[in-house]
């Protein structure tokens, strides 16, 4: 017989899952909207256009976490979107870092291994030496099913990143998926947002604050001390702007100023 926690979780699953295709899609729509008034633009003198392109599934996703009891990460940018070749290898990758993130809501750190996750480390501290953290908000809390605060997007949206994507990294490291397909991404860990695709992570990660079970897809590249777990934890349990399970976080978090440096 299937639990309720358990049904939670595969509705949580599933829901990502939706939002993750209807994000691919929209973002497809417009780069194709994108091409058309280029070429428009191109044959003919326009004296004014005014376009709107939903990014999609927004509405969808709002009845969504209304009729679902769970919500989990969304997504980076589409690895099409993506096409810079990520930083080149400057750290030592026999070191461990720690990434220091000044927000409205407190300091939260936590600490990267390079020998475990090279690429991950090197991008973050390239993307944090030009301050491409600094001013951003951490756009997504969820609060159900799955429990993460999501940052690391220049647009706020969910669908910003640095230009390029980086490879997954350390997937084994939580242990071999049950039969549900999930292991559990424990209260601490830090990983990296993805499109769904393989090797499709940008700077978008996620703070998990409550154990959470995920399919072990998602790269674990940090762990966040106790008062850094502390500091985020407040912010869930703040909860969602308007009460859904899936949203803006009550509590703002800006990050002011972000930095990393060697252990």
């Amino acid at each position: 017989m299937v639990s309720s926690d358990q049904r939670r979780r595969q509705l949580a699953r599933e829901k990502f899952e939706r939002q993750q295709q209807r994000r691919e899609e929209a973002r497809h729509r417009t780069r194709r909207l994108t091409v058309v008034i280029a070429s428009a633009l191109a044959v003919v003198a326009v004296v004014g256009v005014t376009a709107f392109v939903s990014l999609g599934g927004d509405d969808k996703d709002k009845n969504d976490a209304a009729s679902s009891t769970s919500a989990s990460p969304s997504p980076s940018p589409s690895a099409s979107e993506s096409s810079a070749p990520e930083p080149a290898m400057k750290i030592d990758k026999k070191s461990k870092y720690t990434m220091s993130l000044k927000t409205s809501q407190g300091d939260i750190a936590f600490t990267m291994d390079a020998a475990k996750t090279p690429h991950t480390t090197n991008s973050f501290k390239s993307l944090a030496d030009k301050g491409f953290f600094d001013g951003t908000k951490c756009h997504r809390l969820t609060t159900q099913g799955i429990f993460v605060l999501q940052c690391g997007d220049p647009k706020g949206d969910g669908t910003g990143g640095p230009g390029y994507t980086i490879p997954d990294e350390n997937l084994t490291a939580l242990g071999k998926a049950g039969k549900d397909g999930t292991v559990t991404y424990p209260a601490g860990t830090v990983a990296m947002a993805n499109t769904g695709q393989a090797h499709t992570g940008g700077s978008q990660f996620f703070l998990v604050y409550k154990d959470s079970k995920l399919p072990p897809t998602y790269t674990p590249f940090g762990t966040m001390d106790a008062a850094s777990l502390t500091a985020v934890k407040a912010v869930g349990t703040a909860g969602v702007t308007g009460g859904a399970a899936d949203g803006a976080p009550k509590k703002a978090v800006t990050i002011s100023k972000a930095a990393v440096d060697k252990a």
